[in-house]
Order: structure tokens, then sequence, then C-alpha cells
């Protein structure tokens, strides 16, 4: 690393430096996500629609092009259609003349005759890519998780430490922590070690409650990180997996560390969510209502891109008794029309058509969703393009909900267009 030497000043503030510049960033969008039940049978976790107008995977895109980081590849296996036509649309304005690019990189069997085997393995599938780029650091991400970072510090905190490989990682509760990679650190915060999704996590030494776990992204020594591939893709009782196999394998013998993920200015733990159940996809949703949600999607300093279909502006029609266009505490996109009917602590996508006489509560509906009269939704998730006939009640009774849709524990009702016998997809 001497030739980032000097480079580094004070990465507690705005980092954009030869550090991003000299960054390729690879994000991992392969994964099918299959706790998110039937939200994920079209479509690629990073594809599901969140916050009322994004994608999932427009968070660390936007971090990226926030941080500088301008030379992007999308790692893609798993029904990535509806990914691949967003980031076509939507995350076109790089320009090339300035070495910025962002490369769709589909499973195609570039170094073996198998599809993507494991989160290392799809990257070492592309390494004669990453070798043509020819980057300083390589920067790992989860193309699946919420939160808004600033990547520069991480990018410093490395080269400070003349590590090989960070971590970026958070607190969370240790009834939680069985889900992740959970690791234990020295007052250096380098790792000592790490375990992914343990049956028994190990707790913080000063916080019995709380585990400290990997967030999925990594940065990486370009050389050291083509060395472990490769290692790594000549062990047959590899998994070929970075929580599994790569970290645990080199934290005794090279110098790897872990960043934890810190507000700054509020002097507590950064926002950060893996939006990986009905519930916890709900629930992120729902936080975006609030007076003074923890994410702020209305940040000037810290925009997130995605693209915008051109829609006309929400309409609120009708002022009778019985039947007036309303919302209350509620995001509604473009080209909605609420048409008599009240929505209320709701999210409503774009396109969505409510007509009179329905209500809408505590619910997130997906765009094209048209929900008809004298309808009554509660604590729901709407997929994209369902149509809901007049009289519909979801969310009343969940024994009844449960023949027909998918119920979570906390009591979340999923419903696709599939289950309401809405063949979208023409499957058969």
């Amino acid at each position: 690393m001497d030739n980032h030497a000097g480079v580094v000043t004070n990465y507690q503030s705005r980092f954009v430096s030869k550090l991003t510049k000299d960054t390729l960033a690879l994000v991992l969008a392969g994964g099918r996500g299959s706790r998110l039940k039937d939200l994920t049978t079209w479509r690629v976790k990073p594809a599901v629609p969140f916050g009322g107008k994004y994608r999932i995977i427009d968070f660390p895109l936007s971090n990226c092009v926030n941080s500088d980081i301008r030379q992007i590849g999308v790692i893609s296996q798993y029904k990535a259609h509806s990914l691949i036509r967003h980031i076509q649309k939507g995350w076109q304005f790089f320009r090339g003349e300035f070495g910025e690019f962002i490369e769709l990189l589909p499973a195609q069997q570039r170094l073996e005759n198998s599809w993507y085997l494991g989160t290392a393995n799809a990257v070492y599938q592309n390494l004669d890519i990453i070798r043509s780029h020819n980057p300083g650091l390589v920067l790992v991400l989860a193309g699946d998780h919420v939160y808004k970072m600033d990547y520069g510090p991480m990018l410093a905190f490395h080269v400070e430490n003349s590590a090989a490989l960070t971590v970026g990682c958070i607190e969370v509760p240790i009834a939680d922590a069985g889900s992740f990679g959970v690791m234990s650190i020295n007052s250096d915060k380098r790792i000592l070690a790490f375990t992914e999704k343990p049956e028994q996590p190990i707790p913080m030494p000063d916080k019995d409650n709380a585990a400290l776990v990997s967030m999925g992204i990594y940065v990486f020594n370009t050389e050291f990180l083509i060395e472990q591939l490769i290692l790594d893709a000549d062990n047959p009782n590899s998994i070929h997996d970075f929580g599994f196999n790569i970290i645990p394998s080199v934290i005794d013998q090279y110098r790897v560390f872990a960043y934890p993920f810190y507000d700054g200015a509020r002097g507590r733990q950064a926002y950060w969510r893996d939006v990986g159940t009905v519930d916890s996809y709900w629930q992120a949703n729902m936080e975006l209502i609030g007076v003074s949600p923890e994410l702020n999607l209305y940040d000037k300093e810290w925009p997130i891109w995605t693209y915008q279909e051109q829609a006309p502006p929400g309409k609120f029609v009708f002022n009778d008794n019985e039947r007036r266009g309303s919302a209350l505490d509620s995001l509604v996109a473009d080209g909605c029309i609420i048409a008599g009917g009240e929505v209320v602590h709701s999210m409503l996508f774009n396109n969505v058509r409510l007509d009179a006489y329905s209500m809408i509560t505590d619910s997130v509906v997906l765009p094209d969703v048209h929900i008809g009269e004298y309808c009554r939704i509660s604590k729901a998730v709407i997929d994209k393009g369902a149509v809901l006939p007049a009289g519909t009640v979801i969310g009343q009774d969940l024994a009844q909900d449960s023949e027909r849709y998918y119920v979570t524990e906390q009591g979340v009702v999923l419903v696709t267009p599939d289950m309401l016998g809405q063949s979208l997809h023409f499957a058969r």
C-alpha cells in the first residue's frame, strides 16, 4: 500500500481523495432473499421496491456515488431482469471519458463451468475484469441493505491501519446476531475471531445483550483479494463464501480490522437495516413515515438516486362526508389517485389507485396497485400490480387471511398478484 502513503489526513471528516478514485466497488446483488417470501418470487432482493420510490440497491449505489466512487460493478444472478432494467434506466449517467462506469456482471461462467456458488465465488469468477481495471482497493458491498454511508472514511481507516482486509460492523441485539457474521475484536479494532451465523453468538465483552456483527461491507487490498480468492477456489471443502470461508481463514495470519459504522454527529451507531424478512421490510418502510425518521430521505447533502418514472402529481378527489380522498401520516408517490378513499399511516408507491369508500391503514402498497371500492386493508404489504376487487378485507381476520395470503409472525399480511389469481408473469 505504499502507493497510498501520504493520502490519508483526517478520515473523521468527509473524505474524497485518491483513495476513492482508486477503488473499485463490487455490489453483490445475486441472491434471491428467500426470507422475503413471495416478494422475491419474480425479482432478486436488491430489486425489491423500498421507501416509496426506490429499489433496495439504490442505497449502496447512491453511497458509492456520494462517496465519489465511480467505478462500480453489479454482480447479479437470480431473476435479475427487473434489477438490470432498473440500472439501465436509472444509473447510466456515468462519464466514461473520466474513467467512470457501472458494469453489470451477470453469472456467465467466465472462469468455471458453473454459476456463482457463493459470495466469494461470484467475485472470483470476475477476476479478469478486476485485473483489467487494476484498482488499488476493492470495496465489496451487499446489495440488499438500507443505509447511508460515506465509504471514504472506511477506506482511510483501512489504509491507516495497513490492513489487508477491513470489515464494516455494527452492534445488534444478541437475539438477532445468529443471522450475521459475529466477530470479536481487540482494543485496536483488530479482528480476533469471526463466525458466520453461529448458533450461539458471542456477546461483546462490555455488553452481554449485544454482539458485533458484519455489515457485509469489505475493503480489500486488490492483490490480497485475488490471492485469497484463488486459494479459496482451489479448496474443495469451501462453500466459497466471504463470511464462512475467506474472513475466518485470514484473521490469524494477516491484518484484518473491524470498522464500526458510527454516527459521530449524533454520538451513536448509524442507521442500517437488513430488510431480509417481510416483518423487517414492513417495519423499515413504516419507520420512514414518522415525523423525524432516523433515515432522512430529504437530505440534500446525501441524496438517494434512482430511476423515477415520469408520472403526474398525486391526486386526491371527492370531498363528501363518506367519500373523501385523503391521506394522513403517510407517504404518497407520484401518479397516485386517491378517489374518495382514505389512507392512514401508510406508504403508497407510484401509480396506486384507491377507489371510493376504501381505507388503507398501516400498509405498504407497491407500484401499480388498484384497490377497489369498499375495501379495508390493514397492516399489509401489497405487491406490485395487484388488483384488489371491491369489498376486499385484509388484516382483520389473520386466520382467514392465512388461507390465501402469507401472514408473518408479527401479523403482517403479504399479498401478491399470484395469490389473487392474477398471473402477471405468465408462468404457465
